[in-house]
């Protein structure tokens, strides 16, 4: 039986394990979605050429924020102040060498790539962490999700942020990390400032080591591939996103892996596109940067939550203690700023659980004109996630709802008292 990495122990109080065989293509996916936000091992994954992977499949790392509680040792309650002090408290890791790894050969058909569902474009490694380095703003670590071409070669989808900047200033060579543990995983996902490295702040949650592949800086995952940008372009796509919907079709740029690197005893870590650990780790991680920024700005901030049926990253539900009647249009538009994806921002008082959508909407039935407090903002850059706005160019309506109390003189009139 597969024992877990020592600093995957956590998991254990959680983990299902599964010694069934399943296919990389579809059933895989399909026993891990069923598990829900449980983690999971797939201990007897099916490749392409009829063989039993030599990695097993692991998922749900960090599916809750009682899953990440556990590593972290901290409270379900303080889990977002932890990350919040970690994003302000940024210590750069040590660098080491790879001494615990070794190379195996450069064919990705012998990791258990997963083809995730029958509307996909293809086999997708959708947990790879890529980790680049430029010489004036230092490391960069973020997800991008890689399409398997061939043995060899992947597609990747690049965003304009952070790393295709880094690729405008000449960035050819990179890692991809899969298998990282969760301060490395959560981190990844926050998108701070550029020149902030993602990794300085996961150092911060729990001491990491970062190791040094023949000059390329990666992270102590299970699985490193050494990257290399070909020139060429391939379509990437389609492939159901965090909406549960397809994403469209667009030419992205080729990634050669030159190298693989692993670890003694090493899994694979597959993230269902849509499911919980995508859900959360897109979601939660853009939680503390909106609280930041709104404290930053002087808002009496309790709680932000991105709703599960908004997608975990489309609508927002802001919880603050209201100083003045502006408060809750200045809390809107900080928002959007601070996760330009966001397409709805409500703002309620301290006394609706913004985690019960029943509570957000009795706010929403009993203090809330439309005509007075809802905000409509045209002609916005969003998501490309939303099928509803433009695939290209991002450009979306956007609104804030104002469901505090109307009138702080008459805050009695609008209490529950049932």
């Amino acid at each position: 039986m597969y024992s877990l990495p020592p600093k995957y122990n956590f998991l254990n109080k959680y983990l299902v394990r599964d010694s069934n065989t399943y296919s990389v293509y579809l059933d895989a996916a399909s026993a891990i979605r069923i598990t829900g936000n449980k983690p999971i091992l797939l201990e007897n994954i099916l490749l392409k050429d009829g063989s039993i992977s030599e990695y097993p499949v692991l998922s749900n790392v960090t599916s809750s924020p009682e899953v990440v509680s556990e590593y972290f040792g901290v409270s379900v309650s303080y889990l977002k102040d932890f990350i919040v002090k970690a994003l302000e408290n940024p210590v750069e890791p040590d660098v080491k060498s790879p001494n615990q790894y070794y190379n195996i050969e450069t064919n990705l058909y012998k990791l258990p790539i997963l083809y995730h569902y029958k509307g996909d474009g293809g086999y997708y490694i959708t947990a790879g962490i890529i980790i680049a380095e430029d010489p004036e703003y230092g490391l960069n670590a973020s997800y991008h999700r890689l399409m398997l071409i061939d043995k060899d070669r992947v597609v990747a989808r690049i965003l304009p942020r952070h790393l295709h900047k880094y690729i405008e200033r000449g960035l050819k060579k990179f890692t991809i990390c899969i298998g990282n543990t969760p301060e490395v995983l959560i981190a990844s996902a926050l998108s701070p400032e550029l020149g902030v490295s993602e990794l300085a702040i996961a150092n911060s949650m729990n001491k990491i080591n970062l190791i040094d592949y023949d000059g390329l800086i990666g992270s102590e995952a299970q699985i490193v591939l050494v990257g290399e940008l070909t020139g060429e372009y391939h379509d990437e796509g389609p492939f159901v996103d965090i909406t549960g919907t397809l994403d469209i079709v667009r030419p992205q740029p080729v990634v050669r892996i030159k190298k693989i690197y692993v670890r003694e005893n090493a899994f694979y870590h597959a993230i269902i596109p849509a499911g919980y650990e995508h859900r959360f780790l897109m979601g939660f991680s853009k939680e503390p940067i909106i609280y930041r920024e709104l404290v930053k700005n002087g808002i009496d901030v309790v709680d932000v939550h991105l709703t599960y049926g908004g997608v975990s990253w489309l609508h927002a539900v802001i919880k603050i203690r209201k100083k003045s009647e502006d408060d809750p249009r200045k809390t809107i538009e900080i928002a959007f700023k601070a996760h330009q994806s966001l397409k709805l921002a409500i703002v309620v008082d301290e006394d609706i659980d913004i985690y019960d959508p029943n509570d957000v909407e009795w706010a929403l039935a009993t203090r809330v004109q439309p005509d007075r407090d809802v905000y409509i903002y045209s002609n916005q850059i969003g998501s490309s996630l939303d099928p509803s706005a433009d695939q290209i160019t991002r450009k979306t309506s956007k609104w804030g709802i104002d469901a505090t109390i109307p009138d702080l003189k008459r805050i009695r009139d609008f209490r529950k008292v049932v």
